[in-house]
């Protein structure tokens, strides 16, 4: 039972960080897994007066605010098209529309959930996170920091030629993942790389980097050759959900289908 003592609608983001500093006090974002949990709050925090749930387009980046919700990030056209539909479908299966209209994405990316579609997805694009305090760092290197007290404020996605893929695999439509995959590509400075993220191990996504060269016709073999060696180093456990021998198999499969539809895509 989540049993909270004072609530304050933040007039400022100052106002919500210095809250925020007592031992006990929570920042609230759509509250959709909060209020599962078992916590005596003694001063929930709202953010939903900061101006934080738009998603803004500019010159060389996405700019999504942390009170977003993860429909917003299903329904933008704008990312759809610099993106296809690999973010919407990497949202659709969590749970059902009336949940994506309250859960934010600052509360999925906050929280580093193992189980999070969100962060494996963005994990594999450009992206930074802009915290309050501790400023604007890679997405990457905010996964593994030890939670604290800063407040983040928006996640950034910079713009680029990349190709984006993403697929999930679940026991029933809207359970967690057993394992999900976001695959890639795109060219930095002159040459091919390819970023590719597994989440839902069942630890919290992680990220890998690759400079292949692959030819747009290979072949199916030579594609499951790439999908095995990217499966290969990443680490795997076991839960309710599968085996570990099962999660990397199913992302060996996955990786294959991803890097398969990229390269078809660009026949």
């Amino acid at each position: 039972m989540l049993t909270i003592s004072n609530y304050v609608k933040a007039k400022t983001i100052e106002e919500a960080y210095e809250l925020n500093q007592a031992r006990n006090s929570r920042i609230m974002g759509g509250m959709m897994w909060m209020r599962l949990g078992n916590a005596r709050v003694k001063t929930l925090i709202d953010l939903s007066g900061l101006g934080l749930d738009k998603i803004e387009e500019k010159n060389h980046v996405f700019r999504i605010g942390a009170m977003c919700t993860l429909r917003q990030l299903e329904q933008c056209e704008e990312l759809r098209e610099a993106y296809g539909d690999g973010i919407a479908e990497a949202v659709r299966h969590i749970v059902g529309v009336q949940f994506r209209n309250q859960a934010t994405v600052g509360g999925s990316i906050y929280g580093r959930y193992g189980f999070s579609d969100v962060l494996t997805a963005l994990l594999a694009l450009d992206t930074f996170v802009e915290l309050y305090n501790g400023g604007t760092i890679r997405l990457s290197e905010f996964v593994n920091r030890k939670p604290d007290k800063d407040i983040l404020l928006s996640i950034i996605i910079r713009k680029g030629k990349r190709q984006f893929r993403y697929q999930s695999v679940r026991r029933t439509k809207t359970d967690f993942p057993v394992i999900a995959c976001a695959v890639v590509t795109g060219i930095v400075h002159g040459k091919e790389s390819w970023y590719i993220s597994v989440g839902a191990r069942p630890m919290k996504a992680a990220l890998l980097e690759k400079h292949w060269e692959i030819p747009d016709d290979a072949s199916e073999e030579e594609i499951a050759k790439y999908a095995s060696e990217a499966a290969a180093e990443f680490t795997y456990g076991t839960n309710m959900r599968g085996s570990a021998d099962y999660r990397r198999h199913l992302a060996e499969v996955l990786l294959r289908r991803e890097i398969s539809s990229i390269l078809a895509e660009r026949r």
